[in-house]
């Protein structure tokens, strides 16, 4: 049987950074963030051949042991065959270890950009199974969800498949992002996590995640009560003592903010009279965090148009800003 076929030209996709859990959201919640990673794929004749900027430029795998690669990899074989070489160009802005999704943005690179190469490819891998397969490579599924889908995303888990529900968040929501010098290992953050935690903090956590759909769709105001966790973060405060430092500070000064994914970066959800105070906090507590004041992402992965110059376009550009169609809302 024929394996498939394959564009000639180059594909450009375009993922977001994610912050997950956002409080008592833990393993269920994302929010996609306007910071952005851009990956050229063209297939060739032969071989495999990496060019990597920005982000993990110095330490990054160039062979098929890349993240990226292995997921190009996967996607290719539920398409029906793998081509025979491909070129990769990778422009990276998201940091890696951050709690900022740089995994899950690789893993939707290359799902998505396999996809946009293969004829036929949305026929054979609707935007229901992209969810499914980003899932299966990741472990769970929330940053992928809002990785793919932008916006404010719920997903879980129905006898084994991954769905997602998106919703837009409040339009007067500005993320703002504190990026610590040092990198933590998900794998280590999630080691400190107990094996079961008191009933009294589960209760407390699904009335505050039920609080925060409200409150990062509607109701921006209730963000503070409404970000509270239990389960997670005192619980990581070892691996991260200065994160969880910084959050508790923001807290008390009024400013919703959490340990973002599995940390070590803080998110601060603020609105435009907050965000300055938010980062004098920081700016005083020390220990050099980098602020970065985002915007909302609202299109999730995107197959865009190549530049004139062919390559991954280095200037970073906001969600609102995409010139291309979006994968689609998944279910």
């Amino acid at each position: 049987m024929a394996g498939p076929a394959f564009r000639a030209a180059a594909v450009r996709v375009r993922v977001p950074a994610t912050s997950a859990n956002l409080g008592p959201g833990f393993d269920a919640f994302g929010l996609s963030l306007g910071l952005y990673d851009d990956v050229v794929v063209r297939v060739a004749d032969a071989g495999l051949h990496i060019d990597i900027a920005g982000e993990g430029a110095d330490t990054l795998p160039r062979d098929e042991s890349h993240l990226l690669v292995r997921s190009l990899r996967t996607a290719f074989e539920v398409l029906g065959g793998q081509p025979r070489g491909l070129e990769i160009v990778c422009a990276n802005r998201i940091p890696h270890g951050r709690g900022l999704g740089s995994s899950s943005a690789a893993i939707c690179a290359g799902i998505v950009a396999a996809r946009a190469v293969t004829t036929g490819g949305p026929e054979k891998l609707d935007d229901t199974a992209l969810l499914e397969l980003a899932t299966e490579i990741e472990g769970h599924p929330d940053n992928v969800a809002a990785c793919l889908l932008g916006g404010f995303t719920l997903a879980w888990t129905d006898a084994g498949a991954a769905r997602a529900l998106r919703m837009d968040p409040s339009p007067g929501l500005v993320p703002v992002v504190f990026v610590p010098g040092k990198p933590v290992l998900t794998e280590a953050a999630r080691g400190l996590l107990p094996r079961m935690v008191p009933h009294v903090d589960a209760a407390a956590n699904a009335g505050r995640a039920a609080l925060l759909v409200e409150a990062l769709t509607r109701r921006p105001d209730l963000l503070l009560p409404a970000t509270e966790d239990r389960l997670h973060q005192e619980y990581r405060a070892p691996a991260m003592a200065d994160s969880v430092e910084l959050v508790a500070r923001l807290r008390a000064e009024g400013v919703p903010a959490v340990i973002s994914g599995a940390g070590p970066t803080v998110l601060a959800l603020t609105g435009d009279g907050t965000a300055r105070k938010a980062e004098r906090i920081a700016r005083a507590a020390g220990a050099g965090w980098t602020a970065n004041r985002l915007d909302l992402d609202l299109s999730g992965a995107e197959v865009l148009p190549l530049n004139s110059g062919g390559g991954a376009d280095p200037a970073p550009r906001t969600g609102t800003e995409a010139e291309s169609v979006r994968t689609g809302q998944g279910q």
